[in-house]
């Protein structure tokens, strides 16, 4: 039995130092796709993790609101205007603002986001905080991120390991006097591109920490719970219509939707991110067009002579392509691999949710054929030039 091994394959395979090379080449491609669609990801996700662990329906801002850490308050009578319509069945406050707080061990200053509501209406959907909201009740009390980045000191270990008095001391922005609060729990959310760490307080306390910076009367996101059976929908345009204009009503996808449009287009990460994504397969077609193009050169005369002995232009242009394919396969898995390495060590870094996901490895698969092929395709005008009488 005999096994007929592709021309495309013979070719690449005779000059083997060039194939890895070429494919060494498009692995980095590969990484470099997989790396800017990680760090998206990431982007969005961290952004919008407070909007995912929200308990409610409907979203109320500011109309002058941009993103959850741009700190745009609105009146909180306009919160409760809205438990007045019909379907509604309650309503909750939500405080945001970014404090300082002091590493125990350093005393150095750090920036945290501070998110603060009502412990009897809670409104995160966050198992350690349901667990911890008596503690909550208990004045001067914070539950502390054990996500948060490692510059905020081990306030999370020391608690893990029973330390249950740790007395933190937080500043609002500009404050030359802290105000001190005791850990009483932990739980995970995590840092984003914005955020570095995590606190969360009872509206009580918040105000208490920011007794300059916000009155409790001006709130950031005015949480509405529906009830059971009614149309979000409906719900959302009678509260539109009748509710003034100096805030806005989102669904909860509404909402991460806004957000994540903020970040993509709005912000200097977000276009960086995109840019480098499109830049990444614009260099990816012209390095596999060079290599391919270098090929047909190398092999040139073998191709005018399978042109003398009869074979068609689709053949020859068949072999091409299946160069790209195999190309472009053989270069995903190390930097698939590869790809997995890295996030696995950026996020450990980082702190922020750098995961692989079956959409990425499939969109970059797709990407690399893609880009393989239309390399392809720009190459073989090189061999449709080729001319039996060139072997003479």
């Amino acid at each position: 039995m005999t096994i007929k091994i592709p021309l495309a394959w013979l070719q690449l395979a005779q000059q083997k130092v060039r194939f890895v090379v070429a494919v060494a080449g498009i692995a980095f491609i590969v990484l470099l796709m997989f790396i800017q669609l990680g760090f998206q990801d990431a982007l969005y996700s961290s952004a919008t993790a407070v909007h995912q662990n929200l308990k409610g329906d409907l979203f109320l801002v500011s109309s002058q609101y941009k993103s959850l850490t741009s700190n745009q308050s609105f009146s909180r009578n306009r919160l409760y205007q809205a438990l007045g319509f019909n379907g509604v069945e309650s309503v909750s406050p939500m405080y945001l603002q970014f404090a300082k707080l002091k590493n125990p061990e350093t005393g150095e200053k750090y920036s945290i986001y501070v998110i603060g509501f009502d412990p009897g209406r809670p409104v995160m959907n966050i198992p350690e905080v349901q667990e911890n909201l008596d503690k909550l009740k208990i004045p001067d009390v914070m539950l502390f991120d054990r996500a948060s980045r490692p510059e905020f000191g081990p306030i999370a270990k020391n608690f893990e390991r029973g330390n249950t008095e740790q007395k933190i001391e937080i500043f609002a922005f500009d404050a030359l006097q802290g105000y001190r609060v005791r850990v009483g729990g932990l739980f995970s959310l995590g840092p984003s591109f914005g955020v570095d760490g995590n606190l969360i307080v009872s509206d009580s306390t918040f105000v208490k920490i920011n007794p300059f910076v916000r009155p409790s009367e001006k709130i950031d996101v005015g949480i509405v719970k529906l009830k059971p059976g009614v149309d979000p929908q409906e719900v959302l345009k009678n509260l539109r219509d009748n509710i003034p204009n100096d805030v806005q009503i989102f669904t909860r996808q509404q909402f991460i939707d806004f957000e994540k449009e903020y970040w993509a287009s709005r912000t200097p990460i977000g276009f960086i991110l995109n840019l480098m994504l499109t830049m990444a397969s614009v260099v990816g077609v012209v390095i596999v067009y060079q290599i391919l193009y270098s090929n047909i050169a190398t092999q040139f005369i073998a191709y005018a002579t399978l042109k003398a002995i009869g074979y068609a232009n689709g053949y020859l242009l068949n072999v091409v392509f299946q160069q790209a394919l195999i190309l472009a396969l053989l270069a995903y898995f190390p930097g698939f691999i590869i790809s997995v390495a890295l996030y696995d060590f950026a996020m450990e870094v980082t702190k922020l949710p750098i995961m692989m996901t079956s959409n990425n490895a499939l969109l970059v698969l797709t990407s690399t054929v893609l880009i393989c092929i239309t390399s392809g395709a720009l190459a073989i005008n090189k061999l449709r030039s080729a001319d039996p009488a060139d072997i003479f």
